[in-house]
């Protein structure tokens, strides 16, 4: 069974996590605003799970038989993310994570499991799925701060 494509996607979702992992760091060091303590902590926090959770992905690959990228030009030319582009002030830096982590969501959803599913991929589609499950919660969490604005 050929599942290049599968291996595709897994390795544009490294990349995402690559180009995320990065931002969430600048975001730790340079969140500005009233409530830089708790921000700068939750940015650590996510830059740490986003540290195991491409570890699992990279792992994934390997399990069936890809190559995960491993150096930054491939996942500069394969993520769908964009850099940190925000001026470190908490209300834009927590609209551009929202949006990050939906999109991620959003690719998971309408590419991923599908492919899974189409390889017969269980293992890939319950990663997947825990993936999508974490980051919901990062988007609630988020959007209920935003809320209490």
């Amino acid at each position: 069974m050929d599942n290049q494509k599968l291996i595709n996607f897994l390795n544009q979702l490294l990349s995402n996590y690559f180009v995320l992992y990065v931002k969430l760091h600048r975001y730790h060091w340079f969140v500005q605003g009233h409530h830089f303590f708790q921000l700068h902590e939750l940015f650590e926090e996510m830059y740490e799970q986003i540290a195991k959770d491409l570890d699992e992905v990279a792992e994934r690959i390997l399990a069936i038989d890809g190559k995960p990228f491993a150096v930054m030009t491939q996942y500069l030319e394969h993520t769908t993310l964009v850099e940190a582009s925000a001026d470190d002030q908490e209300e834009e830096i927590i609209s551009q994570l929202m949006n990050d982590y939906k999109q991620l969501i959003r690719e998971m959803k309408e590419t991923g499991l599908s492919l899974a599913d189409d390889y017969k991929d269980e293992p890939t589609s319950d990663l997947l799925i825990t993936l999508q499950g974490r980051y919901e919660k990062y988007v609630w969490m988020l959007s209920a701060y935003q809320a209490y604005k």
